[in-house]
């Protein structure tokens, strides 16, 4: 049985490669922005990574939430600092930012992330 995240990871290259097709433009632009904020240079993708969660948990957006948290932990982000950043969420965004952290969860589970 799978699950929500297993699902997206699953279908996402799927999705990239639809988007990529009906909406080139977008989706160049969208990446290319994407690549180049990423790339180290005062803070490391590791940071980057964080801060990024970080927004996705205090905006609510789920697929953003799995793809930061796995990227992150990709970038060497243990558990407790992905978690500490997802605190700092919940501050600023307030309770439903809260009930978003169990996504978290979900994509450490599927990485095999102990926490």
């Amino acid at each position: 049985m799978t699950n929500d995240v297993q699902d997206f990871f699953r279908d996402i290259a799927k999705t990239k490669q639809k988007m990529a097709k009906h909406i080139p433009e977008t989706f160049k632009a969208f990446y290319g922005l994407h690549e180049k904020v990423m790339e180290p240079g005062a803070l490391d993708k590791k940071q980057k990574e964080l801060i990024a969660l970080g927004i996705a948990v205090a905006s609510h957006c789920k697929p953003c939430i799995y793809q930061h948290t796995q990227a992150a932990v990709q970038e060497g982000a243990t558990a407790k600092e992905v978690l500490e950043a997802a605190g700092v969420a919940v501050l600023m965004g307030g309770g439903p930012a809260f009930a978003h952290l169990p996504e978290i969860m979900k994509v450490f589970d599927v990485l095999g992330v102990k926490y």
